[in-house]
Formats: C-alpha cells, sequence, structure tokens
C-alpha cells in the first residue's frame, strides 16, 4: 500500500468546494464587490479635485507611519509585554493593548479637533463648537480602560473561584 502524498488535490476531489474555500460564499465574494465598488466611487470622488494633493498626502501618510509611528508604538507594546511577562501575567497584556489601541485610534482620527488646531474652520463648516474634544477623548479613553480593568477583575474572580472548586 502506498502512501497517500501530504500535499496537492485529492484524488475525485470537486473544483467548487475547493475554489470557495479560497474564495468564499457568494454572499461574501457580494460583500466584497460591494465594497470595492464603494472604495472605487470615494476614489473617484476624491481624486476629482486635487489629485496631486491627495497623492502627496496619501505617501506622506504611509512613510510617517511605517517610518515612525510603526517602530514606536512596536517598542511601547513590546516594553508593556515585556513588564507584564516578567511578572507572569503575559495573557493580560490584551487588558493593555485593546484600549490602547482604541484610543490610539480615536486620537488619530479626532487629532485635529482635540488638539484645538481647527476648531475655527470645524465651526465654520458645521456651526457646532470645536471644544472639549480633548475633555471627551479623555473621558472616553478613561472609559476603555476602566472596562478593561474591570472585565480583567471579574475574569480573575472567576478563575479564582473555577480553582477553588477544582481542588475541593
Amino acid at each position: 500500500m502506498r502512501p497517500r502524498p501530504l500535499a496537492g488535490p485529492r484524488p475525485g476531489a470537486r473544483a467548487p468546494r475547493d475554489l470557495r474555500r479560497y474564495v468564499g460564499s457568494p454572499p461574501q465574494i457580494l460583500l466584497l464587490a460591494c465594497s470595492f465598488a464603494l472604495a472605487a466611487y470615494a476614489g473617484v470622488r476624491l481624486l476629482a479635485g486635487d489629485w496631486f494633493g491627495v497623492a502627496v498626502w496619501f505617501v506622506g501618510a504611509a512613510l510617517l507611519h511605517d517610518l515612525v509611528l510603526l517602530p514606536l508604538y512596536a517598542a511601547l507594546d513590546r516594553a508593556v509585554t515585556g513588564a507584564l511577562g516578567r511578572a507572569g501575567r503575559r495573557e493580560r497584556v490584551l487588558y493593555v493593548r485593546v484600549p490602547a489601541a482604541l484610543s490610539g485610534l480615536l486620537l488619530l482620527v479626532w487629532f485635529p479637533l482635540i488638539s484645538g488646531q481647527v476648531a475655527d474652520h470645524y465651526a465654520a463648516a458645521t456651526g457646532l463648537t470645536g471644544v472639549d474634544f480633548l475633555a471627551r477623548w479623555l473621558l472616553i479613553t478613561a472609559v476603555l480602560f476602566g472596562g478593561s480593568a474591570a472585565l480583567l477583575m471579574l475574569r480573575s474572580v472567576r478563575a479564582r473561584r473555577a480553582a477553588g472548586a477544582a481542588r475541593r
């Protein structure tokens, strides 16, 4: 009896099933096509005006992210992971990573308003004042970290109870 090969198509395998594994189901394909159409529409609308300015901004943002921000938050993540890992709490790193990532994303998106740099433009465009964005961002950040700490405490209490019940 010959051993079966480790890789390659199985004898008698149906192509549509194998294709579905790589491509996805019809609703997934439809959703992907719709998202590409929406992205193409947004790109055409965005580039209709100042296409050179948009291209410069996009390349600059990519370079800033890849050359400055990525090493910065990778080093910060490594420091937090190392500090919590030495203390024997490596699995608890997510309770710091997730709220920090969400808070950082909010800061990145709303930075012009949080810093107050475009408050006049914001007021002119929307008719609303651009004040209190810093306080709101700080409050959201505190709620994210507080919720993460509460979830960590809850899971720790449950783990202790489960370990106590297992000992009995």
